[in-house]
C-alpha cells in the first residue's frame, strides 16, 4: 500500500487515478462513436468563462469551510484528516498539477463524454456519486457538476468547466493545506 503522506506516492496515485478517468472518457467515446473533445476550443472566451465560473464555487467553499455546521463538519473533517496529510506533503506546483489533471480528466469524462450520452442531469448524478465522501457531499458534488455542465453549455466550450474545476480544486487545496499546517503548528 502506498504511503499517501509521501509526496511522490500521492502524486503518482493521483495522476494514475485521474488519468484513468480520461481513458474511460476515450473508451466511452470510442464505443459510442463520440469525441469527448468535440466541444473543446482553446480560446480566450472559454478561459474567461472558466475563471469567472470559479468565483461562486470558491465563495461557497469558503463559506462552508468557515462555518462547518451540521453535515458540513464531516466534510471538513474528511478533507483535513484524510486528504490534508497528502496535500501538506506537496509543493504548491504539485497541487496545481493535481488540480489540472483532475480538472481535465473529470471534465473530459463527465462533461465531454457522459453529458452528451446521458444528459445534464444523469451525468451529474454520476459525478456526485464519484465524489462519495458523505451523503451531503454527493449532493453538493452533483450540484456543482450541474453548474459545471451549465457553464459548458453557456460558454459552448469544454474549456470553461475544465478551467473552473481545476482552479477551484487548486484554491481549495491551498486552503486545506494552510489550515492543516496551522493545526500542526498549534500545540
Amino acid at each position: 500500500m502506498p504511503d499517501l503522506t509521501n509526496r511522490r506516492h500521492f502524486l503518482a496515485l493521483a495522476a494514475a487515478f485521474e488519468g484513468s478517468l480520461a481513458v474511460i472518457a476515450w473508451a466511452l467515446g470510442w464505443f459510442f462513436e463520440l469525441n469527448p473533445l468535440a466541444r473543446l476550443t482553446l480560446e480566450v472566451r472559454g478561459l474567461i468563462w472558466g475563471v469567472a465560473g470559479t468565483i461562486p464555487m470558491i465563495l461557497l467553499f469558503a463559506l462552508a469551510n468557515r462555518y462547518p455546521v451540521g453535515p458540513l463538519r464531516k466534510i471538513k473533517q474528511f478533507l483535513h484528516e484524510t486528504l490534508g496529510p497528502s496535500l501538506v506533503a506537496c509543493r504548491w506546483y504539485d497541487l496545481l498539477l493535481v488540480a489540472a489533471i483532475a480538472g481535465i480528466s473529470e471534465e473530459l469524462l463527465f462533461r465531454g463524454a457522459l453529458q452528451p450520452l446521458c444528459g445534464l442531469f444523469w451525468s451529474n448524478v454520476l459525478f456526485g456519486f464519484a465524489h462519495c465522501i458523505t451523503p451531503t457531499y454527493v449532493v453538493f458534488a452533483g450540484a456543482v457538476g450541474g453548474y459545471l455542465g451549465g457553464l459548458m453549455e453557456g460558454a459552448n466550450n469544454l474549456l470553461a468547466p475544465i478551467v473552473a474545476h481545476a482552479l477551484y480544486d487548486f484554491l481549495a487545496f491551498l486552503v486545506v493545506v494552510r489550515e492543516c499546517r496551522a493545526g500542526q503548528a498549534t500545540p
